[in-house]
């Protein structure tokens, strides 16, 4: 079984700020720094991390940014062979943290956004029936790329975030394994609770296993109309920007290998804790020698 995460990979500068910036308001920051990130990248690194055999497939500009965001990934143990080089801008973020460890992010999609077919072809002539494929909705033509992976069999796990009108293009009846925050459950189904987007899930995608993180109030799963849950572990939070991307890679490996729901949330749980309590994206998540120990 081989992992691949079809995703974004970002340039992430990120300014620490007192509060998130309101409409038409200037304030000064405190601290800026440069990470590598993007939810693609950050999943591939925590995949890989977590003890996955991890494939990223996705683009970067070619240029110093391009080249440090696959430097990142190798030195992760991501295998980034599949990784497409083109003319033109990486994709980056702006991102506020506040002093709570809140952020706001502001997206573009630079070379993320210009996947083509024939790259698509190409990336998936290295899979087959049985293999994982992570997403979000940070490339383009995300419909295609799930039609695809569908047709090759591939186990297919989507964090759909951000989440927007492009997603209804998408046949989410293909997708075995949802990762959702408590904002984009809410998005999703127009619910508030946690009981009711899981409500919503049961209903309108009832083979699909849901992961939902719920900030302070920790986690759910649901799978086969069970729920299962998970209390947060209380840490110092520093900067929550890869948590749920720390989430999703780390539950994938213990459930992938055989662990029950509640141990893959467990652990989950604790990957995610350490994230939050170090600074930048990629660069805060633990290697799962860390949580052995």
């Amino acid at each position: 079984m081989k992992v691949l995460n079809f995703g974004s990979l970002n340039v992430d500068y990120v300014y620490q700020v007192d509060h998130i910036m309101l409409p038409g308001e200037t304030q000064s920051s405190t601290q800026r720094n440069v990470f590598a990130g993007g939810k693609g990248l950050n999943q591939s690194v925590a995949l890989a991390k977590a003890g996955l055999p991890t494939y990223h497939a996705g683009q970067v500009g070619n240029d110093a940014d391009g080249e440090m965001l696959l430097q990142v990934l190798k030195r992760n143990g991501v295998d980034c062979s599949l990784v497409n080089r083109i003319d033109g801008p990486c994709g980056h973020t702006f991102i506020q943290v506040d002093k709570d460890a809140q952020n706001c992010i502001l997206l573009f999609g630079g070379a993320n956004r210009c996947i083509d077919a024939v790259y698509r072809k190409e990336v998936f002539s290295h899979f087959s029936a049985g293999d994982v494929i992570v997403l979000q909705n940070e490339i383009n033509d995300l419909d295609q790329v799930i039609d695809e992976a569908y047709e090759k069999g591939m186990m297919i796990v989507l964090n759909p975030s951000p989440f927007d009108a492009y997603l209804d293009r998408c046949d989410w009846n293909k997708i075995d394994v949802f990762f959702i925050n408590e904002v984009e459950g809410a998005q999703i189904s127009g619910k508030e609770t946690a009981e009711d987007i899981l409500a919503w899930f049961r209903e309108h995608h009832p083979k699909a296993l849901v992961v939902l993180t719920l900030g302070g109030a920790g986690s759910c799963c649901m799978k086969d109309g069970q729920v299962y849950r998970q209390e947060v572990i209380p840490v110092t939070a520093v900067d929550t920007t890869a948590a749920g991307d720390t989430f999703t890679g780390f539950f994938m490996r213990a459930y992938l290998g055989g662990q029950t729901i509640p141990e893959a949330l467990a652990l989950a749980a604790r990957a995610s804790s350490v994230t939050v309590s170090r600074p930048g994206a990629a660069e805060s998540i633990p290697a799962m020698a860390e949580l052995d120990g």
